[in-house]
């Protein structure tokens, strides 16, 4: 099955090292996006198997943006990001439908750990 991820962090840092794990991991980045809007429209554009959404972000939250995806995929496949602290957040996106989370700063064999999971 080809592995194709968007990477959603309103951080180009953060995005820039994700895609860097995960292309060193066999995945294929098909796209990027800054914020929610972003990533929604995207994500209708490019049906992406898997995503890394991050959880806060300017324009349209993580969740929210989570939700409307589902709403358009109701098989999407998404793993939330979220820094230290967000726990209520991240239980928000996983009753929301998240298939997982990681925690910032990245740990690259937990990103890789939650996406080998999230794509079965």
């Amino acid at each position: 099955m080809t592995k194709n991820v968007m990477i959603v962090d309103d951080a180009a840092f953060m995005r820039m090292k994700l895609k860097d794990i995960l292309e060193k991991n066999g995945y294929n980045v098909v796209a990027e996006a800054q914020n929610g809007l972003e990533a929604v429209e995207k994500y209708k554009a490019e049906k992406p198997n898997l995503v890394t959404m991050d959880i806060t972000m300017p324009e349209m939250d993580g969740v929210d943006a989570l939700k409307e995806i589902r709403a358009f995929d109701p098989a999407a496949r998404v793993v939330m990001c979220s820094a230290m602290g967000q726990q209520g957040m991240v239980m928000d996106a996983i009753r929301s439908g998240a298939v997982d989370f990681i925690v910032k700063p990245f740990d690259s064999d937990r990103v890789i750990k939650a996406l080998d999971k999230a794509s079965l």
